[in-house]
């Protein structure tokens, strides 16, 4: 049993691993950058110790400084969240080195599965179909990339060999333009994972993005929790993501859960993963690559499966077996996710930075907001800008969409601009609701657009007048002290008490 566990994160996952880390009897410890001395996740831990600067590569990436703070507090465990070290090998071994557990897979199954281009050698050794690109294992030179480009084809897309979230992820048309997104992606990823290796891959036009939730303990068992649809994206980010699939039917999820079973399985893979697939319009599905760790939408799979997965992951690396077999898990309605995120809608996504002074979360049946922030707390440029994921349960896919606008249109965030009117516009389109999507659809089928009705504009300009003007004068009152250093309701009890 783990008595105190560190979380090596930030934000929203920080807090999701520290309340169930919480509900389990488990202490936390919490660790921060300068920039997040007031963050949630650092308030609400029993312990929290500073990193270092704002920058993730001082701070959130500094695996020698996480492990002296776990030392120092005598933690039994590190759980990594997803991004900064989620996927590090060299990481979870330098845990195992200093006696403290790491909450997900071995250091081997990270650098077989974690690393792209080793894990598409992986599982096509194992016979699991993949998408046609890179062959070669290991550092590529540019050069080498460049000449390898035209045999593959265009279009494609260049991608980090570790890591994940899209960063490093650049789309090429033609061989004119690729050294200048080579240089980019290298050096996204860089900054990103702390390893600037790409490999190339062959864009499949129309596909669907789908992804297979796995678990699996330190005895042999290994089950999957089924899928999650998650195409709709920009620029390779993942937006909204959905479970089940309203593209696939029964067939199909059975045998891409059984294919992410057997990649699992060929890595000796233990703790919580997830196998992504892409499908193309012809139900054909190739391995894309394996997240070896806890993804950002997991929690719709719990609320369709049962399965608090973070749990379940803490009861793994305690050496425990899985409490589920797979004929346990069942899909339960239909859960939707999305991320609110702050960023300009109306203005190509540009990131908002600036002090949230006000929010209203959506509440409800079925309802789940999972945040790290809170009225008061900043927006920094230095990390994701992900404020929350908006989270809905309902008996089919269309109530979940019905329930998803009326909680859209409940949350109220003041401060920062965020992405809620793009999530709103998406669940009133016919062809989402229709689930005709791919993972091009937003970049390609869709628009937003903002109104800008002259007499909405007065209105709001009024009000804002009317707020400032409140505020000014209630800043110009005061209350003048009594001459007497009491009350009058204090002196009338005394005169009362005397002429009794």
């Amino acid at each position: 049993m783990f008595k105190k566990v560190l979380i090596a994160n930030r934000g929203e996952i920080a807090v999701r691993i520290l309340r169930a880390c919480r509900e389990t009897g488990i202490d936390t410890v919490a660790v921060f950058s300068e920039a997040d001395r007031q963050a949630l996740h650092v308030r609400l831990a029993d312990e929290a110790y500073l990193l270092g600067p704002a920058p993730s590569r001082e701070s959130y990436l500094r695996a020698d400084k996480i492990i002296e703070v776990a030392r120092k507090c005598g933690a039994d465990a590190i759980h990594p969240g997803y991004g900064f070290l989620a996927e590090r090998e060299d990481f979870a071994e330098a845990c195992a080195n200093a006696g403290i557990t790491f909450i997900g897979p071995h250091p081997s199954a990270i650098a077989a599965m974690g690393d792209k281009m080793t894990a598409r050698e992986t599982v096509r050794k194992a016979g699991v179909p993949v998408v046609p690109g890179t062959e070669d294992v290991g550092n590529m030179s540019d050069d080498d990339l460049l000449s390898i480009a035209p045999q593959i084809g265009f279009p494609l897309l260049i991608k980090a060999t570790a890591g994940g979230g899209g960063k490093g992820m650049r789309e090429v048309k033609s061989l004119e333009e690729m050294p200048i997104l080579l240089k980019s992606a290298r050096r996204e990823a860089e900054s990103a994972f702390g390893d600037g290796n790409v490999y190339l891959e062959k864009l499949v036009e129309g596909a669907r993005h789908i992804e297979i939730q796995i678990m699996a303990d330190n005895f042999g068992n290994v089950i999957h929790l089924n899928e999650r649809e998650c195409s709709i994206q920009r620029r390779h980010q993942k937006l909204v993501e959905e479970s089940p699939s309203p593209f696939l039917d029964d067939d199909l999820r059975q045998k891409m859960g059984e294919v992410a079973v057997k990649a699992a399985q060929s890595v000796n893979y233990v703790n919580a993963g997830t196998i992504e697939f892409l499908v193309d319009k012809d139900r054909n599905f190739y391995f894309l690559e394996m997240n070896t760790r806890l993804q950002v939408e997991h929690p719709i799979t719990e609320l369709v499966t049962g399965v608090d997965i973070v749990k379940e992951q803490i009861r793994i690396a305690r050496g425990r077996p899985l409490q589920y077999k797979q004929e346990d898990i069942k899909i339960n309605g239909a859960a939707m996710e999305c991320r609110i995120n702050a960023e300009d809608p109306f203005n190509g996504f540009m990131p908002s930075t600036g002090k949230i002074t006000h929010t209203i979360l959506p509440t409800g049946p079925g309802v789940r907001v999972d945040t790290g922030v809170y009225p008061g707390f900043e927006i920094t440029p230095y990390y994701d800008p992900m404020i929350s994921k908006l989270i809905v349960w309902a008996e089919t896919r269309a109530a979940t969409i019905l329930r998803m606008r009326r909680a859209l249109e409940e949350y109220r965030i003041v401060g920062v601009r965020t992405n809620i009117p793009f999530h709103q516009t998406l669940m009133d389109s016919h062809r989402f609701m229709g689930g005709q999507y791919d993972t091009r659809f937003v970049e390609e089928r869709f628009a937003i657009h903002e109104n800008k009705d002259p007499k909405m504009m007065e209105i709001a300009a009024v009000m804002a007048t009317l707020v400032a003007h409140e505020e000014t004068q209630r800043a110009a009152q005061f209350v003048q002290r009594n001459e007497r250093d009491t009350s009058n309701w204090k002196w009338v009890g005394r005169w009362e008490r005397m002429h009794r």
